[in-house]
C-alpha cells in the first residue's frame, strides 16, 4: 500500500531480450582472437551485459573473465548493435573492437572454451556462432569467408558524422 504522494511500484517486467556484447580483439599485427568451443565452433570473447553496465565495461569484464586479457573500457569502440533471435528470444549484441588488450590469452572457463587462437582476418573459420559472425561482419563487411547471418545491423554514427 502506498501513502499519499508516493508512487506505487510496478512489478518488474518479464525479459523479452538478451543484451550482450561481442569483442573483436586485434593483435598489433591485425590478427583476431577467437575461442573454440567444445562443439568445434568459434566465438569472440563477450557475453551478457550486467545490470548497470555499458557495452564497453561489459566487454572489458567479459574479456578478463574469459581470456585473462585486460583492456580498459575507454579503449573499446562500439561499432554497431546487432539484432537477431534465438529460440524465440530477441538478442541485442553490441559489436565492439579493441586494439589495446594486454596479456596472454588463457583458457579461464574450460567448461566453455577449449582454446584461444589468433587468426589473420582472411583465415577466420566459417564455423562461427551467429552473434560472433554478426559482430565480425560489422567490423569487416568485406570478409567474404564469413557466413551469412540472419541479423539486422544498426551502425553507430562516429564523432563528427551527421545523424
Amino acid at each position: 500500500m502506498t501513502t499519499p504522494g508516493e508512487r506505487p511500484e510496478r512489478a518488474a517486467p518479464q525479459p523479452h531480450a538478451v543484451v550482450g556484447v561481442g569483442l573483436v580483439v586485434l593483435a598489433t599485427d591485425g590478427r583476431v582472437l577467437l575461442g573454440q568451443a567444445h562443439d568445434g565452433r568459434w566465438e569472440l570473447p563477450g557475453g551478457k551485459v550486467d545490470p548497470g553496465e555499458g557495452f564497453e565495461r561489459a566487454a572489458a569484464r567479459e574479456l578478463a573473465e574469459e581470456t585473462d586479457l585486460r583492456a580498459a573500457p575507454e579503449s573499446i569502440r562500439i561499432l554497431s548493435v546487432q539484432i537477431d533471435s534465438q529460440a524465440g528470444v530477441t538478442r541485442l549484441t553490441a559489436a565492439a573492437v579493441t586494439t589495446s588488450a594486454e596479456g596472454v590469452p588463457a583458457v579461464t572457463e574450460p567448461h566453455k572454451i577449449a582454446r584461444w587462437r589468433w587468426f589473420a582476418p582472411d583465415e577466420i573459420p566459417s564455423a562461427l556462432y551467429v552473434p560472433s559472425a554478426a559482430v565480425l561482419r560489422a567490423w569487416r563487411p568485406d570478409l567474404t569467408t564469413l557466413p551469412p547471418v540472419p541479423s539486422y545491423a544498426y551502425p553507430l554514427a562516429g564523432p563528427g558524422t551527421a545523424p
